[in-house]
């Protein structure tokens, strides 16, 4: 029996232009009247993900959200957040250090606002969707001036793979952090235990509820651990090919073609 669903957003639950449409937004009011739980899992913070409820135009706010990948969670029934894993501030100045080569764009979250060494074209369009403000700084040391769940890159696509290979090749074995691509766009640094099933299971753990009456939807390398110890771990069409080796379903529907939306209202509604 599903209890619980748990959404990744972007990739999952709203289409290439981040939008929810009609159709998802009628499943998810038909799945809280039903009294199934349901919640948000992103990379971004739970601050930022409470807006979603009024972007969307629900009228009842999210069950709880899962922020940072996993380092943040929000349960709306205690008004609670829980912090977990985060790097340490000395970790993201090596990370700035060697990263510094590349000359990419790299920024953190910090309280309600982003911090961030320059302002370009998408950086804008992301501030314009998410209603952050920016603050744009010329020292990169201010990014490592305490603790934060992640620090994040933003590149040209055609960086990507020399990103990637450069992180990688630094991080070899570390046992410390890792890194992940979560858009074509962007790469991602978080402490290496981060998940977005830590907020998960403890989420679980505080409502008494079983994993296996969880049913969690992703499409990319930061939801797997969702998708693994979820009770049904789906994966997008449109996901990748790691991620889909771990689900015990592929939707035959991509983001774009309200896959999310269709196995629910076929399979649960």
């Amino acid at each position: 029996m599903v209890k619980i669903i748990v959404c990744d957003i972007d990739g999952t639950l709203v289409n290439e232009a981040r939008e929810l449409t009609s159709r998802t937004k009628n499943m998810i009011e038909k799945v809280h009247e039903k009294g199934i739980l349901f919640g948000l899992a992103s990379g971004r913070p739970v601050d930022e993900l409470q807006r979603f409820t009024n972007i969307w135009g629900l009228d009842f706010p999210f069950d709880f959200l899962i922020g940072m990948n996993g380092s943040e969670l929000w349960d709306e029934s205690s008004q609670k957040e829980y912090s977990f894993y985060k790097l340490k501030k000395e970790w993201i100045k090596e990370i700035t250090d060697f990263m510094a080569p590349l000359k990419l764009n790299p920024f953190i979250y910090k309280d309600h606002y982003v911090l961030a060494t320059k302002l370009d074209d998408k950086m804008i369009a992301s501030l314009k969707r998410n209603g952050k403000r920016v603050v744009i700084t010329e020292e990169i040391n201010d990014l490592s001036e305490e603790d934060n769940a992640k620090i994040l890159y933003r590149m040209p696509e055609s960086m990507m793979k020399e990103a990637e290979r450069w992180a990688h090749d630094h991080i070899k074995d570390d046992e410390r952090y890792k890194v992940f691509k979560t858009q074509p766009t962007m790469l991602e640094f978080a402490h290496v235990k981060t998940e977005k099933s830590n907020a998960l299971i403890k989420y679980c753990e505080l409502h008494n509820i079983d994993l296996k009456d969880v049913m969690a939807f992703g499409d990319a390398t930061n939801d797997d651990g969702l998708i693994k110890y979820s009770g049904i771990g789906i994966c997008m069409k449109n996901g990748l090919d790691t991620t889909k080796a771990l689900a015990d379903i592929i939707l035959d529907k991509t983001n774009d073609e309200d896959g999310v939306a269709d196995y629910i209202e076929n399979n649960i509604l």
